[in-house]
């Protein structure tokens, strides 16, 4: 197999495309538009959208974004034509791609993409993307690495495209609630969250497990070399595609980048946390090809502003929290959820920021709910597409802007996974200061005829 792309002239393009955005990469700061080459939507016109990745999670993405009247499914891209015909085959008028970069040469008049990928590709693709002014819908987690994060939200600053990241519970009631409650002084100041969630289980079964051995034909229709993108070459196997690709380190996040985007959003949304100062990782035995079966991950978030430090303890892959001593023996944790504990109490909510309860029963009944003062979403996708349409990135409240850091904090906590001690980090700099043979897994390699330009300063 090649390690280069087959077709030569798509490769300078998307290259050519990388560079472009190099020109706002000048120092500006994230939250600046420094020269807006965002693409405008007037009013009269459906805001076209070209969808990339549309076997599994991206055919319920693109299926939502065409339920709006002014929007248009334009264009379509999958790397398995076989895969996705489940869901190509309802907009016949859309012409499908089986690689992005020519569908973004040949599809002028697009406004938008949505992109659905593993998680490697996810930062290559948007970067080109909002490089031509595209505005950006990108599932979770944002990026595979804490540069690419770092880079996606800067670039989208500063070319002014609006964006979002697939994390519909970022738009809910519960979230808000939280945040009006906590800020209302419901449990008094926090200090320790809890959050939790039964991934990996029965939704991948990678993890923990070495490379296969055995070379099987590639799957019919599948083009390999572009699935694997920007990953090292290795030979096709039913065990990184379709669906068990998140267990792999080189393609995906585990459980971290899967359910932590959902379930531990409300602690970054309602403390205002950005960058832990130092994490550290209890885990099953670990391997250097996918994320262990299970792993606790204690992130430490300095005092910052009005509140203390923060202690967050991620459990996944069957692990839980302690019980919080005020919860009913009868109650049930869930499967997936967060409890934070303050001073005067305990708060708990469902998985995928649901509606928060005081525990025990009783302090809830006798809650003087405070009053509403978050605005509330019109709904996660449709302020994306009214966003895009005004212009107006700020509008898309999970948008790159929010969740690019958001999520280079999180990928922080796999660093201990990597290295098997307390790590300290250096957010200014990108740097494991203890840890300096974690930088390849902060900024990774790329393969040939695939590299990741810009790159963040070293």
């Amino acid at each position: 197999m090649p390690t280069t792309p087959r077709l030569n002239r798509r490769t300078f393009l998307a290259q050519s495309s990388l560079a472009t955005a190099g020109l706002w990469l000048g120092g500006c700061a994230t939250t600046t538009t420094a020269r807006s080459i965002a693409r405008k939507i007037s009013p009269n016109e459906k805001m076209r959208i070209g969808c990339i990745g549309i076997g599994g999670q991206g055919g319920g993405v693109t299926a939502e974004l065409a339920k709006f009247a002014d929007v248009e499914i334009a264009a379509l891209c999958d790397v398995d034509p076989a895969y996705a015909l489940k869901n190509s085959k309802k907009y016949p008028a859309a012409p499908l791609y089986s690689d992005y970069r020519e569908m973004l040469a040949k599809e002028k008049k697009l406004h938008a993409v949505m992109i659905a990928t593993p998680d490697h590709w996810h930062a290559p693709i948007s970067i080109a993307a909002m490089s031509l002014g595209l505005h950006v819908y990108c599932e979770k987690p944002l990026a595979h690495t804490i540069e690419e994060a770092r880079l996606m939200g800067r670039i989208a600053g500063e070319t002014g495209v609006v964006t979002q990241m697939g994390q519909a519970g970022h738009a809910s009631e519960g979230l808000r609630l939280t945040k009006e409650w906590l800020d209302a002084g419901a449990i008094g100041p926090v200090s320790e969250v809890h959050v939790w969630s039964d991934r990996p289980g029965k939704f991948w079964r990678t993890q923990g497990q070495r490379r296969p051995t055995d070379t099987p034909p590639v799957a019919k229709g599948l083009d390999w070399n572009l699935w694997l993108g920007p990953a090292a070459e290795r030979p096709y196997h039913p065990d990184y595609c379709p669906r068990q690709w998140r267990g792999w380190m080189d393609f995906g996040c585990g459980a971290v980048g899967d359910m932590a985007v959902h379930n531990a959003n409300p602690a970054f949304y309602a403390l205002n946390l950005d960058a832990p100062d130092w994490v550290e990782a209890e885990t099953a035995p670990t391997n250097t090809d996918t994320f262990p079966t299970w792993s606790i991950v204690t992130y430490h978030f300095p005092a910052k502003g009005g509140r203390g430090p923060i202690k967050l303890v991620w459990y996944d892959g069957g692990k839980m929290p302690p019980r919080p001593a005020e919860l009913e023996a009868d109650r049930p944790l869930g499967d997936n959820g967060i409890y934070f504990v303050g001073s005067q109490g305990v708060l708990m909510a469902p998985g995928w920021s649901g509606t928060p309860r005081l525990v025990p029963e009783s302090k809830m009944l006798a809650f003087a709910r405070p009053a509403k003062t978050i605005p509330r979403s019109i709904g996660h996708h449709r302020e994306w597409v009214d966003a895009c349409r005004a212009g107006r990135p700020e509008d898309a409240k999970a948008g790159f802007w929010y969740s690019a850091p958001f999520t280079e904090a999180l990928l922080v906590g796999l660093l201990p996974i990597y290295a098997g001690k307390r790590i300290t980090w250096d957010a200014r700099t990108l740097r494991a200061t203890n840890a300096p043979e974690l930088a390849r897994f902060i900024r990774k390699p790329y393969r040939r005829g695939f590299e990741l330009q810009p790159r963040a300063p070293a």
